[in-house]
């Protein structure tokens, strides 16, 4: 019997009514999937009668037990495990994929902001802790909209699917769990440099509970008149301005930015 290792938070889920859920959520056509840590192989069952699955997994111990159970699925090639740390490989595939996985707590935001940021990739499903869900699907005026919320709004379109609680997992984790959605419907590269808008986003947020022409006090005259324009309150905190308003005072900011870049 494998135990789950701790330092790779494995937590392997038991349930066959959450992964069906799971799986119904994946769009139709979807003819591609990467999964990051396919574990025992339950989810990664059920996804290759969906598509073909290229997955990542870390754990060597893991490696021949995927390898007897998917024997067939490797010989004829619609399966591809991978022995690597998702997070060191710079790109996951060169096509076209959608990412379905439970991802570990620990390197989940890493790894969703990573595969975000690819432009090959047309969009997720993925189980994260519920603390984390919340702030990738947050909106204007929630206590948990943030830097994250906003970097999913510009192309995703994102919603928490269902909660997951530990009892389905072996171990059980100490946190509830969420599975969500986050669907492309542009890049990055359409309207900003990605980096420069990051380094913009960190600072708007560095002191959330501050007003937001505080954070942004190197940029201080310029916002004054940026909010009256766009007829905004000048003591709003972070969470108080909209996605839209952002990418308003982004463009007017940006060149800035990215001469700093420089």
């Amino acid at each position: 019997m494998i135990k789950a290792k701790k330092h790779y938070g494995q937590n392997f889920l038991n349930d066959k009514s959450i992964l069906d859920k799971i799986t119904q959520a994946i769009p139709n056509g979807v003819k591609n999937i990467i999964e990051i840590g396919p574990g025992l192989g339950d989810l990664t069952q059920e996804l290759l009668k969906i598509s073909n699955v290229k997955a990542y997994e870390i754990d060597s111990d893991l490696i021949p037990i995927l390898q007897n159970r998917f024997q067939k699925e490797l010989e004829c090639g619609k399966l591809n495990l991978i022995h690597k740390d998702a997070n060191e490989i710079a790109y996951l595939d060169e096509k076209k994929y959608f990412l379905v996985a439970n991802l570990p707590y620990y390197i989940a935001s890493h790894l969703i902001l990573k595969v975000l940021e690819d432009q090959n990739c047309s969009g997720l499903i993925v189980m994260v802790q519920k603390e984390m869900a919340l702030k990738f699907c947050a909106k204007c005026g929630e206590k948990d909209f943030s830097a994250l919320g906003i970097l999913s709004a510009v192309i995703c379109d994102c919603e928490i699917l269902f909660d997951v609680s530990p009892e389905y997992f072996s171990p059980p984790p100490k946190v509830m769990s969420a599975v969500i959605k986050m669907t492309k419907f542009r890049e990055y590269k359409d309207f900003c440099h990605i980096e420069t808008f990051k380094r913009f986003l960190k600072e708007c947020f560095k002191s959330p509970r501050k007003q937001l022409i505080g954070n942004l006090k190197n940029h201080k005259l310029k916002l004054e008149e940026i909010f009256q324009e766009l007829e905004l309150k000048s003591n709003s905190r972070p969470h108080e301005i909209c996605v839209d308003s952002y990418l308003k005072i982004y463009e007017k900011v940006k060149e800035e930015y990215e001469r700093e870049q420089q």
